[in-house]
């Protein structure tokens, strides 16, 4: 009895020494994934569930034009087995990265899987896409394909699991996206002009119906001149615009500029190239998350131009 135990005892120290997967803790067992944007972490976390250990690599207010790896987000990515990105050179300064790291690992941009008929296209970007994709809902919920078909590829055993998750995201979604239909048609036709500070609106604009006008292009590398300062507050007085928007990833100082000079009230915050804080609510809902980024924006918008 007593040798049993003892070989008992030494296989159970054998184990932990070798990391037995039978004893390891959950976390461990989990898909490793890293994203970039929050709207992609996001999107990720809620398709993988409790499989995946999702890390994101962008958190709020940060502006995916301008960022940069660092040493510990290249760890992120060499330790992940599968990676996901907006694309369309919304990570513009990461690209050279994504495509060393798809020698060894499965790296997916998001919006590849988009019919190209649905992208915009805008005079200013000759030869690309309008990134922003996910300010309209219906195609954003175009990604989670993507995003079902990555994570079953690395985790086939998880395929009917991810397969169900992203049925009811895309539910979730259509449901999102009649809400902000609903809650954009008390805002009359002739109201619903968007001036922003970076041309990230577009989808939105199409999506519900908005002229969408931003002081920047499409990337917030392009500078901002007195001229365009200018044109934009005379723009903002000959269409009686009752208020514009400062963005949580773009500096406010440009548009404060032009509400003074055009002596238009600032609407409020939106939400543009990252989501809010996670836990941080609003009128019951998360800003940290797709949804709660979503009804901020529509309620913030039509609220300050009725």
């Amino acid at each position: 009895m007593k040798m049993k135990t003892r070989r008992f005892l030494l296989l159970f120290s054998a184990l932990l020494i070798a990391g037995s997967p039978l004893l390891s803790s959950a976390a461990t067992q989990k898909l490793k994934v890293t994203t970039t944007t929050s709207m992609v972490t996001d999107l990720v976390k809620s398709i993988g569930g409790d499989r995946v250990d999702v890390q994101g690599l962008m958190g709020p207010g940060v502006d995916p034009h301008l960022y940069k790896a660092s040493q510990a987000d290249v760890n992120k990515l060499i330790q992940a087995k599968v990676i996901f990105y907006n694309g369309l050179l919304l990570e513009g300064k990461m690209q050279e990265l994504f495509n060393k790291m798809s020698r060894t690992r499965k790296v997916y941009a998001l919006a590849d899987a988009l019919p190209k008929a649905r992208l915009l296209s805008p005079p200013e970007f000759e030869g690309h896409h309008d990134p922003h994709i996910w300010f309209d809902v219906q195609i954003w919920a175009m990604c989670i394909d993507v995003v079902v078909k990555g994570l079953s590829q690395a985790d086939p055993e998880g395929k009917a699991y991810y397969e169900k998750r992203g049925n009811d995201l895309r539910k979730q979604m259509e449901e999102l996206h009649q809400w902000a239909l609903k809650k954009v048609s008390e805002l009359p036709p002739a109201k619903r002009i968007l001036i922003t500070s970076h041309d990230a609106f577009n989808y939105f604009g199409r999506a519900y119906g908005f002229q969408v006008v931003g002081l920047q292009g499409i990337s917030t590398v392009t500078e901002v001149s007195i001229a365009d300062m200018a044109k934009m507050a005379d723009f903002i007085k000959a269409k009686k615009v009752k208020a514009i928007f400062v963005e949580s990833s773009v500096p406010h100082n440009t548009i404060e500029r032009v509400s003074k000079d055009a002596g238009v009230k600032v609407g409020g915050e939106i939400f543009s190239d990252a989501m809010g804080t996670p836990g941080e609510m609003e009128n019951g809902y998360d800003l940290g998350t797709y949804e709660g980024m979503v009804k901020h924006n529509v309620n913030t918008i039509v609220n300050a131009l009725k």
